[in-house]
C-alpha cells in the first residue's frame, strides 16, 4: 500500500477534486449530497491512491466548537471514504492514521459524526464517543441535537476535555454534524 496522499483543497487539480466526489458518491451509495461534498472543501485532503486510480479519500476542516462554554478548534473529519472493492485492506486505517496526525498536530480537539457501518473503524482506532449532549450554534441560537447524541466521535489531541460536557458545533448548511 502506498502512503497517502496529503494536500490543502487549493493545491488539488480539478479532476481529483472531481475523482473525490465521484469516489464519495460511489462508497455512500449515491447519499453524497453535495452540502456533503462542500463540507469537506476548504481543509486538507487525504487521499490514496492505486496507480492512477483513486481508490479512498478523507478529509479534515477547521470548525469552532464550544467544549462547554469554552470555544475550541476543531479538526473535523468528513468524507471518508473507500472503493467497495478496495475495502477491509487497511486503506480506512491509512486514511485516518493521517487524518489523526492534522488533528494532532493542529487542532485542539478531532470529531467526526458517523453511521452505525462505520463506527466500528472509528472505534477500533481509539475514537471515543462523545457522552454530553451535542448542540449547534443556530441562527437563533444554542438548539440541541439530541439525534446526535452517541453518534459524535472524538479525538483527543492534546487538549483536557471532560468528554460529559456539552459539545456545540458550528453552523453549517446540510447536515450539521
Amino acid at each position: 500500500m502506498t502512503a497517502p496522499q496529503v494536500a490543502h483543497t487549493s493545491q488539488l487539480p480539478a479532476s481529483t477534486l472531481a475523482a473525490s466526489r465521484a469516489l464519495l458518491d460511489d462508497a455512500f451509495d449515491g447519499e453524497f449530497a453535495d452540502a456533503d461534498w462542500a463540507h469537506t472543501l476548504g481543509g486538507m485532503h487525504v487521499l490514496v491512491w492505486e496507480g492512477d486510480a483513486l481508490i479512498g479519500h478523507a478529509a479534515v476542516v477547521q470548525r469552532g466548537m464550544l467544549l462547554g462554554e469554552r470555544p475550541v478548534r476543531c479538526g473535523y473529519v468528513e468524507g471518508v471514504g473507500v472503493r467497495a472493492d478496495r475495502r477491509g485492506r487497511g486503506h480506512g486505517g491509512a486514511l485516518m492514521a493521517a487524518c489523526e496526525r492534522i488533528v494532532e498536530r493542529a487542532y485542539d480537539l478531532g470529531a467526526l459524526s458517523t453511521s452505525e457501518e462505520g463506527a466500528g473503524l472509528y472505534l477500533a482506532r481509539g475514537w471515543r464517543i462523545w457522552q454530553g449532549p451535542t448542540s449547534v450554534l443556530a441562527p437563533g441560537g444554542i438548539a440541541a441535537t439530541p439525534e446526535e447524541d452517541g453518534g459524535v466521535f472524538y479525538w483527543e489531541a492534546g487538549l483536557p476535555l471532560d468528554p460529559t460536557e456539552p459539545l456545540t458545533c458550528d453552523w453549517r448548511g446540510g447536515d450539521v454534524w
